[in-house]
């Protein structure tokens, strides 16, 4: 997606040690327009598939699925970074974040992704894949069907992308980046 490509080499910043930084205008200040596009593209690679729920997880996750699911008027669900005291019927599983360097459990409520949903995940970045192996784990406990999973970047060097392959599941990634570093940021063509 050459416009979310130009955005990142515009205002994204790049650190040793593989770490990308678009806070800027995706994950803690959001710029409205781009995002709007991100879920357009999101409708053309996803929007021909039998779904009927967009799935995604706190926090950075929400905006593109909220687009995702506006544009194709479905309900969205996000999985949450804890198990609520105030709900029953939850699905849970534990995580490690590489960002937080710890374990945390997410969770869903069984009410809310049920045997009958047919889901496409979508996040913002795919790096190890813990996240999104995680949601994968909480639709087969559920019942649900995986479509896909889509994602704005995809840091193509480490191992999230492949392991989520490997488990067969169908991945989307609107920016795959391959090299990262001290004010460097190189795309897979």
């Amino acid at each position: 997606m050459k416009l979310l490509k130009d955005r990142i080499l515009k205002d994204g910043r790049s650190f040793e040690g593989g770490i990308l930084k678009v806070d800027s205008f995706i994950n803690h200040q959001m710029d409205p327009i781009l995002m709007k596009s991100i879920g357009v593209e999101f409708v053309r690679r996803f929007g021909n598939l039998p779904i009927n729920k967009i799935v995604t997880i706190e926090a950075s996750g929400i905006a593109p699925a909220i687009m995702l699911g506006y544009l194709l008027e479905l309900p969205v669900v996000f999985i949450k970074k804890a198990v609520p005291k105030t709900m029953a019927n939850m699905l849970f599983t534990t995580v490690y974040s590489f960002t937080k360097d710890k374990e945390y459990t997410v969770s869903v409520s069984g009410d809310f992704l049920t045997p009958n949903d047919k889901v496409v995940f979508i996040d913002d970045f795919l790096a190890n894949g813990n996240a999104a192996v995680g949601v994968n784990q909480l639709i087969k406990q559920s019942g649900a069907e995986l479509y896909g999973m889509g994602f704005i970047i995809e840091k193509s060097f480490q191992d999230g992308g492949r392991r989520l392959r490997d488990l067969g599941i169908r991945v989307e990634s609107l920016a795959r980046i391959k090299e990262l570093g001290d004010n460097k940021i190189i795309f897979e063509e």
